[in-house]
C-alpha cells in the first residue's frame, strides 16, 4: 500500500510539473504577449515566482518518492536472495528526472533571481532577456519530461 501511494503521489507531482511548463509555454506567454512590457513582465515574473516555489517542493518530492519506490523494490530483490538490477526505463527515468531537477535549479536560483532583479529595477529589456532564457530552459525541461513518459509508457 505505501509503495502504490508514493507511486501515485510521484505521478501527481509529474503531471502538475509537466502540465505547468505546457500551460506556462503554450496559453500564458502567448496570451500575455499582448499586454505592454511594464505589466506582462511583472505578471510573468509573479506567475513564475509561484510555479517555481510549487516546483521546487514537487522537485524534491518527486526525488525522495523514486528514489525510495528503487531502494524499496532492491531491497525486497535481495532480501528475497536475488539481485537487483534497474530496468532500462527506471535508468532514463532516473537519469533524465535528475538532469530535470538540476536545469530547474539552474532556471530558479540563477535566471529567476537574475530576473527578479530586473523586474525590480524595472529594467524591461534585461527581463526580457532573463525570461526567454528562462523559456528556453523550460522547454528543454518539458521535452525531457516528455522523453521520460514516452520512454517509460513504451519501453
Amino acid at each position: 500500500m505505501l509503495y502504490a501511494t508514493l507511486k501515485t503521489i510521484h505521478l501527481l507531482a509529474i503531471i502538475v510539473w509537466l502540465g505547468g511548463m505546457a500551460f506556462a509555454l503554450f496559453f500564458l506567454r502567448p496570451a500575455a504577449a499582448s499586454l505592454e512590457p511594464a505589466v506582462r513582465l511583472p505578471l510573468l515574473h509573479d506567475v513564475f515566482g509561484r510555479f517555481f516555489k510549487a516546483i521546487l517542493a514537487i522537485s524534491l518530492i518527486t526525488l525522495f518518492t523514486g528514489l525510495w519506490m528503487i531502494g524499496n523494490v532492491a531491497r525486497a530483490a535481495v532480501e528475497g536472495g536475488g539481485s537487483f538490477t534497474m530496468p532500462l526505463d527506471w535508468k532514463v527515468m532516473s537519469t533524465l528526472g535528475v538532469l530535470m531537477i538540476l536545469i530547474f535549479g539552474h532556471v530558479r536560483f540563477a535566471l529567476y533571481k537574475r530576473c527578479d532583479k530586473a523586474v525590480q529595477a524595472k529594467d524591461w529589456a534585461a527581463t526580457g532577456a532573463v525570461m526567454e532564457k528562462i523559456r528556453l530552459w523550460v522547454l528543454v525541461n518539458l521535452a525531457l519530461g516528455v522523453v521520460i513518459v514516452a520512454f517509460t509508457l513504451l519501453n
